[in-house]
Parts: C-alpha cells; structure tokens; sequence
C-alpha cells in the first residue's frame, strides 16, 4: 500500500504494515493512536488526531490526513495568524491563495509559490552582506587578528572582511529553502512542482540551509515589504510547522512531511484576531500570559490570552481556545475547572472559553460560593463556538462580538470631577 488517507478525528483505519514500519508510525507521534490490529495479523490500527497534512514514513506508506475545516479556510486561519494586519484590513479569503486544491500539501505547495512568485516580480532582493575570507589582495578592512593567528604575520593571503551587494541575503535563503522543502513533500502536483522548481533557480544566487542549521533572522523594513507575506509563509513551512519530526529518545526518528496541528492553528487564529478586535475597544491584550496558581510559585498557568487596560496593567478578561469535539452533554468539566483557576488566580469575576464548534449560542455557568460585589453575582464561565465552515467575513464578525464580550467586563471609568 503506497498511500493511506485518514480523517482528523477521523475512526481507525486497519492498514497492512509490517512490525517495523508500524513502530516506526508509533513512534512518530504524529497520529493520534497506532497499534497492531489484534484481528488481522500484519495490520496496524491507524488513527489521526489533531494533525492534517501529508507525511512519508519510513518504510511504509504516505499517510494522507485530511481536514474536517474546508482547505480554503484552514489556509485563512493560518494567513490571518500570520499576517494579522492586512487580513483584518481586507478580510477577503485570498490572503493565502490556495488555487483549486482541496488537499492541505497541494494548496500549501501552490500558496507559498504563488507568493514567492509575486515576491521576485520585480526582481531578486539584493542587499550588503559582511562577508570574512581569505583572498590574495586586500579588499575592504584587513582583519589584524586573523592575519596574524593564521598566517603569522605572511602574506599573502590576506584575511580580509567588506561589505558585498549580493543576492545571498537573509530572505533569499529563507524563500529558496522553503521551495527546496516543498519540493520533497508527497503529493505535490505536477505543474505546481515545476513552477517551485523555477523559483528555486531563479533564487540560486542564495545559499542552500544546511538540514538543521537555524534559519536566517530577517526583519521587516521598507525595503523587503514585497516579501514579507511570502516569508512569513515560507517560514510556517520551515519552522512553525516543520515537516520533521522526531521522537524523543537516544535514537530519533525522521518522519518527512508535512503536518499542521489544528489545536495550535486554532488557538494562533483565535488568540490572534481577539488581539486585533479588542484594539477597537482601546484595550490591549497579552498571548500565552504566564502566571503561577499557587503561593509558592510552583504550579505554572499560561493562559492564551488576558484582556488588559490600554496600559497594560490591570486584568481585565480572560480566554482560553478550545479545539476539541464537545461530548454528548455539550459540557467540558476540565475546561471549565481551568477557566475558574484562570478567573481565580487574576481575581476576575468572569472567564471565557472559545470553542471550534457549530452554531451555538453563548452560554455561561455561575459558580457557586463565589458570589461577591454588591450584585450577589458569582464567577461565571462563558462558553463561545465559532464555525470554521462559514465566510471568512463572517468567521471575523463572530470574533469581534466576543471580543465586544471581552471588552464589556472592563469597568466604567469613574466621572471626572468639575472644576
């Protein structure tokens, strides 16, 4: 069997692999669960988790793990996360352009080309990189230390460093190894696999990563504004969603791939857009706060985002983002007992969680023995769901009105006295 397809979440799916190749699967990590199937000898029992996207493993089969969000949507979320400022600007679903791909390698391998694409039409980005070699002459400042450490005082050659106007910049490399990465994935169509294979050469000034080595640091800059959309892509490719993964243990495993993990994806999205509505309201937001449940400061709690005043200084709100399937009851006891533990320890009288979730309308709990103010009101646990399968300018209307929710637990500011 050359290729297995999965379902997010989907059920188990009996597929022929010999003891090895099953292991290795396991190990990987990337699934949800994979065990031997004790009614077929030579089968393992596969089942996807969180994770979509395609991976070649060892030995066995591609393993193909389809979304259960539309591919078109998925990529919104990704680009939104990734470039908040013009998807909120615009809101229109080709922030990130999938083409007519409904598989999660496909639209991937055609968006990041299609934006490296627009990044060079108007030319390769050049820039002065310092540059430190040995030459037979001497070129910019001759670097005294070296001379004398290598070559005793000799010359020639000279060990020499100056500034060169080159296509070897930082954001070429980042581009060209995203191409390179793509290149290797399983199921990158034809036609798509030719173009980046274009953009690789015409990126060929640039210097190849070495498998491992960090990536090149860029910033933004007037200068390299055409690609930045194309390199915050390349690098959700490279770094945020690396297609290696590794199993701890002495000996590692590569499992070369692709994979987007929608719980993160999920809580970037929601985390991320909440950040932007709430500026409307003059508060500020902070992503992954830390803080400590206990006295003694030994029970860590990140949650994914506090709602502040415009200074920054006083809690106002907080959130978390759920992606997960609600039980039969609609009820998530655990989310809920973190939710108070968040509300308890920012001491705030309400605590929201965000789910990935059908049309449902807002809900809360009030807990018991909680009560304080002169309202008698407890702690409540506001529970929202926001539908991935609606338009993005619906999907992004449905943010602001929590973030209106968010913004409503911010207390009136006190009348100013007359002179």
């Amino acid at each position: 069997m050359s290729e297995v397809v999965l379902r997010e979440y989907g059920p188990a799916v009996s597929v022929p692999l010999d003891a090895d190749a099953g292991r290795a699967v396991a190990a990987s990590g990337i699934l949800l669960s994979a065990t031997p199937d004790p009614g077929r000898a030579g089968h393992w029992l596969l089942r996807a988790g969180s994770r979509v996207g395609a991976v070649r493993t060892p030995g066995g089969p591609v393993l193909r793990i389809m979304p259960k969000t539309p591919v078109s949507r998925l990529f919104f979320l990704l680009g939104f996360s990734l470039d908040p400022a013009r998807a909120w600007r615009d809101g229109r679903e080709g922030t990130v352009d999938t083409g007519a791909y409904d598989d999660v390698v496909p639209a991937l391998a055609h968006a990041v080309e299609r934006r490296i694409d627009a990044a060079l039409r108007r030319g390769v980005l050049q820039g002065y990189r310092e540059v430190e070699e040995s030459a037979p002459v001497v070129r910019g400042r001759l670097r005294e230390a070296e001379q004398i450490r290598r070559h005793f005082g000799r010359t020639p050659p000279v060990e020499i460093a100056y500034d060169a106007y080159t296509a070897d910049t930082a954001e070429n490399r980042v581009l060209r190894a995203a191409a390179e990465r793509l290149l290797r994935l399983p199921g990158v169509p034809g036609p798509v696999r030719r173009r980046l294979a274009h953009q690789r050469a015409r990126l060929a000034d640039a210097a190849p990563l070495v498998r491992g080595q960090e990536l090149p640091h860029w910033r933004p800059s007037r200068l390299n504004s055409r690609y930045q959309p194309a390199l915050r892509l390349a690098e959700a490719v490279l770094r945020g969603t690396s297609p290696e993964h590794r199993a701890a243990g002495p000996e590692p495993l590569a499992v070369d791939g692709f994979l987007l993990d929608m719980n993160r994806l999920f809580e970037d999205f929601v985390t991320v857009a909440l950040r932007e509505a709430l500026k409307e309201h003059g508060l500020t937001a902070r992503l992954q706060d830390p803080h400590h449940l206990d006295t003694a400061g030994l029970v860590r709690i990140r949650p994914d985002l506090v709602v502040r005043t415009g200074d920054g200084r006083t809690p106002l709100a907080v959130a978390d983002a759920k992606y997960k399937v609600e039980k039969a009851d609609g009820l998530l006891n655990a989310d809920l007992y973190q939710a108070l533990a968040y509300a308890t320890v920012l001491g705030l009288r309400e605590a929201h969680l965000v789910y990935a979730a059908g049309r449902r309308p807002e809900h809360f709990h009030e807990v018991r023995g909680t009560a304080a103010g002169a309202d008698g009101r407890g702690v409540r646990l506001y529970r929202h769901s926001l539908d991935l399968s609606r338009e993005p300018g619906h999907l992004l209307s449905a943010v602001r009105e929590i973030a209106g929710r968010l913004a409503a637990a911010a207390p009136h500011p006190s009348p100013q006295p007359q002179p």
